[in-house]
Formats: structure tokens, C-alpha cells, sequence
């Protein structure tokens, strides 16, 4: 069932809440929680197209924010509010209502979402796009007990973590950060299957890609090794190496789908490791609303420490490497100058020579 309601109120929005429900049959509220997405009209209906999905394990209002873009000094003094209302089979096992926003109201998106939230239920806010610096100091982020970004899809991904850091406040969480959940299920069980010290570790991925450095931070905050992060082609994460003194252990996933498990003195193993879609990470969002402690302290690490420890503290098999090739550079280099100066010796006289 789809009501469409042209430049209304947030009272008038909850009547037709109420309507829809009657006419469908269902009078009751059966969601748990309230869902707000702030997007733009470009990623409006993939969003919604994943929360629907993520409805079916949490049955959820969702309230899609749409600002829209006043393109006149006519239009942005205009304050106006349109609703799309959608129950029953238009909006999965939830209900559904995309606002969208024009002229002075889009400054003040709180007072148009507030009187919708269900009472005494949670309230999550997400960003697909075009977060804000400081979720939980935004006005719409204030009303919510968690707040998920996606750094991904910032201009400047790597920049974007270490502002995400400066402001974190307890609640906020990053799609970013629940894409590298199966890696960090598997690297943790792979350690628990061998009686061993890591010393160093290297995380490798595509540039660019937020994830990557996460699982690198988690790992030295976690470890207490250097932990280096390499560049590859992609797709997304590829590989993690881990040296223990029991040898290395390897998971390498370089087709994005399937992943092999390398342990020193046991058979490899195939590990479905798939990327996940955008639906999934949502429901793995919804399951827990208190703070992620693991992600704050990960996110604090700081991204700067990684490849700094990770060079100063390398192991002494790199470094003796390293110097053995150098050192074979300069003696080769010094065997093909040491003839030259002998025959410019020579020559030397007989240019003097000549000149007088």
C-alpha cells in the first residue's frame, strides 16, 4: 500500500501511518526500532533497497531524509514537505516513508523526523553518502543511539578515518568496519588453532579502501606487532600474513569470493569469504545498539603508527636481506670503476704535451 502526500505536515504523516495499518489489517506497531537514512536523491533507492532487505530480520520504520536541491533564491525561501507513505508488501516486513525536503525545512530535518520516531524504541541514523564530520553533534545524529557512516564512499576515504577518530563519541560505527568482519572471525580462529608468538604482520588490499587500514589497526592494537599495509589490484581486502615463530600463517582472497587458509605444517583450506552487500552489513549493524568498544579502540590506533613501527621495528630477516644486497651493489660498483681511472692517467701527459 503507497500513499503519496504533497506538501504536508508530520501530524498528517502519522494519520496515514495509522490509516495504512487499518486498511491492511494489521493495527498494531510490531517494529523494534526506528531506522533514519539521510541521503540524496542519486543513492536514495539503493539505500532504501537495502534497509527493506535488513527489515526482514529487523522489522523497522524506516525514515528516508531526502534533501532536495533549491535551485532559485524563490525556492529556497519556500519551505515545503512531501511524503511517500509505503505499508505491507511496498515496504518488506517494516513501514516506509521517504521525505523529501525543500527550501528552509532542510535545515531543520529534526523537527520533521522527530514526531515520527516510534516511542520507546531505539533509533539508529544512517549515512550512505555525504556524512558529517561529527555525526553525533549533527542535529539528526543527537536523536539517535547509533549512528553508521560508510567511509567508503567519502571523497578521501583514508583522511575521512582519522576525522572519524578526532570526533568519535560513543554509538558511532562505520560500514567500513563491518565489511572486515569475517576477516577478523577467521585471522582469530586461525591463531587459536597454533601455539605460537606473531611478530609481525602485513595487511593487503586495493588503495583507497578504508577497510584495509582498519584491519591493519585492529590487528596492532590487538597483536602488539608492527603490522605494515601493502597496495594491490583489488577487489577490496586480498590478503593478510601473519609471521609467527612457528611459521606463517596466510589467508589470501584474491577473487573477492573464495579465500585460502595457509598455516605452517597443515593442508591449505578453502574459506568462503565473499564480499557482503550493503543489506547485510545494515542487519549486522542492527543487532547490537550499544557502543563497539573494539571498533573505538581500533579506529584510535592511529593510522600514522602502521607503517612507521612496522619500519622501524622490522624483522631482522628483512633487514639482514637488505643490506646484503646493498652491500653486493656497491662492491660490484666498485670493481667496474677501480680500472677506469688508469688509462686517463696516461693520457694526461701527452695532452700536456701537446700544448706546449
Amino acid at each position: 500500500m503507497k500513499t503519496d502526500l504533497t506538501d504536508t505536515t508530520s501530524s498528517k504523516i502519522n494519520k496515514a501511518l495509522v490509516l495504512g495499518r487499518r486498511a491492511i489489517g494489521t493495527p498494531a506497531v510490531g517494529m523494534v526500532l526506528t531506522l533514519v537514512i539521510v541521503t540524496d536523491e542519486e543513492n536514495a533507492y539503493d539505500a532504501l533497497k537495502a534497509a527493506n532487505e535488513a527489515s526482514r530480520e529487523h522489522p523497522s520504520r524506516t525514515l528516508v531524509v531526502i534533501k532536495r536541491v533549491s535551485r532559485s533564491p524563490r525556492d529556497r525561501a519556500t519551505a515545503r514537505l512531501d511524503a511517500e507513505v509505503r505499508l505491507g508488501a511496498d515496504a518488506s516486513t517494516g513501514e516506509t516513508v521517504v521525505l523529501r525536503l525543500y527550501g528552509e525545512v532542510v535545515d531543520h530535518a529534526q523537527s520533521v523526523v522527530l514526531p515520527l520516531l516510534l516511542p520507546d524504541a531505539p533509533v539508529v541514523v544512517w549515512w550512505p553518502v555525504n556524512a558529517p564530520s561529527d555525526p553525533a553533534n549533527d542535529p539528526l545524529g543527537a536523536l539517535a543511539q547509533r549512528r553508521v557512516t560508510d567511509t567508503y564512499s567519502a571523497e578521501q576515504p583514508i583522511q575521512e578515518l582519522t576525522a572519524r577518530a578526532d570526533a568519535y563519541t560513543p554509538g558511532d560505527t562505520d560500514l567500513s568496519w563491518t565489511r572486515i568482519t569475517p576477516w577478523r572471525s577467521m585471522l582469530a580462529a586461525a591463531l587459536d588453532q597454533v601455539v605460537c608468538e606473531v611478530t609481525s604482520a602485513e595487511v593487503e588490499g586495493e588503495e583507497f579502501n578504508p577497510s584495509v587500514e582498519l584491519l591493519a589497526m585492529w590487528l596492532a592494537d590487538r597483536l602488539k606487532v608492527p603490522v605494515r599495509r601493502s597496495k594491490s589490484a583489488g577487489p577490496g581486502l586480498t590478503s593478510v600474513r601473519m609471521q609467527t615463530n612457528a611459521g606463517p600463517i596466510v589467508l589470501d582472497r584474491p577473487d573477492g569470493s573464495l579465500a585460502t587458509l595457509s598455516i605452517q605444517g597443515q593442508p591449505d583450506r578453502a574459506v568462503a569469504l565473499k564480499r557482503r552487500e550493503t543489506s547485510e552489513l545494515i542487519a549486522e549493524e542492527l543487532r547490537r545498539l550499544d557502543p563497539d568498544d573494539t571498533y573505538a579502540t581500533a579506529l584510535k590506533f592511529g593510522l600514522e603508527r602502521l607503517d612507521e613501527e612496522a619500519a622501524t621495528t622490522a624483522p631482522e630477516t628483512v633487514v639482514d636481506t637488505v643490506v646484503e644486497t646493498v652491500v653486493e651493489e656497491v662492491a660490484e660498483a666498485v670493481e667496474e670503476k677501480a680500472p677506469a681511472p688508469r688509462p686517463t692517467a696516461k693520457k694526461t701527459p701527452a695532452k700536456k704535451a701537446a700544448a706546449k
